[in-house]
């Protein structure tokens, strides 16, 4: 007989100016919280969740506006992000924390590492920069970027075309059909959340430069998907070299969401970074 017992688990509703933002607390031990992208919720974390919560208390949560948190009318401003996220730290009762933002929910966790630095023991930006300026981190001066968008542009609008989501991409649709299924079917409870309104509010919010956190305190790693065409990963060294305690690692078959396309290679890399900033 079987001697396994599943982590403990709860789920929550945070009242907020808003309305209610729902979390998940799964596991025990230090607290490991992360914060999903515009394609995701809360669920988008399970590969995540199920490996670290015998050894660490996961925290998952829907950002304002996206189900199963309730929705505002004209949808959220990801300038709110921050604070909702301090809300729910606070509300939790947690010291200290350990932050993972994907794509859009960089903007949360860079936010609140900038403003909570003693509280964050390590920060992990997936196929993100944040709120800073992507162009401004390119050291060839916007060059490389902008023809990196160019191509991104395209790249993006023939997948879409075939039916795949772009924050998967084509590689990863085709050695994953199933994966691919369930990424577009967590994207899908969002509903009519008009998406690209909220893609332009984080275009509007990413003002930050690097030389904003040249005194930045907390480590940090930033992991880039080699394929993505959503995120720049050619950008993930340059923003590591320019941050006082900052790493980075590019996978190789990959897109935007290494997470979810490479979970198993994803959850060594966060694995061994944690286990040096304890």
């Amino acid at each position: 007989m079987s001697s396994y017992s599943a982590p403990a688990r709860k789920a929550g509703r945070l009242k907020r100016p808003f309305g209610a933002l729902h979390y998940e607390v799964t596991g025990s031990g230090p607290t490991l919280v992360f914060a999903h992208g515009l394609g995701g919720n809360h669920l988008s974390w399970w590969q995540q969740v199920a490996h670290f919560a015998p050894h660490y208390t996961c925290v998952t949560f829907a950002h304002r506006g996206f189900a199963p948190s309730d929705a505002i009318a004209g949808g959220p401003d990801p300038a709110d992000y921050a604070g909702d996220l301090a809300a729910l730290i606070d509300h939790l009762g947690f010291a200290d924390v350990r932050l993972v933002g994907q794509s859009m929910g960089g903007w949360s966790v860079l936010e609140y590492a900038i403003a909570h630095a003693a509280r964050v023991k390590a920060l992990v930006l997936s196929s993100t920069a944040g709120t800073l300026d992507r162009r401004q981190c390119d050291p060839s001066g916007g060059t490389a970027y902008d023809d990196w968008a160019k191509k991104a542009q395209g790249a993006v609008a023939d997948g879409i075309a075939r039916g795949i989501h772009p924050a998967v991409g084509m590689g990863a649709a085709e050695r994953s059909p199933a994966l691919h299924l369930l990424y577009r079917s967590i994207d899908e409870m969002a509903g009519a959340l008009d998406k690209e309104k909220i893609r332009a509010g984080l275009g509007r919010t990413a003002t930050r430069v690097l030389a904003d956190l040249k005194d930045f305190p907390v480590p940090t790693l930033l992991i880039g998907g080699a394929d993505d065409i959503v995120f720049p990963a050619f950008l993930t060294k340059p923003i590591a070299d320019r941050l006082p305690h900052a790493e980075a690692h590019i996978i190789s078959d990959c897109g935007h969401s290494p997470y979810f396309e490479q979970a198993a290679f994803f959850n060594r890399l966060l694995e061994t970074f944690l286990a040096r900033h304890r």
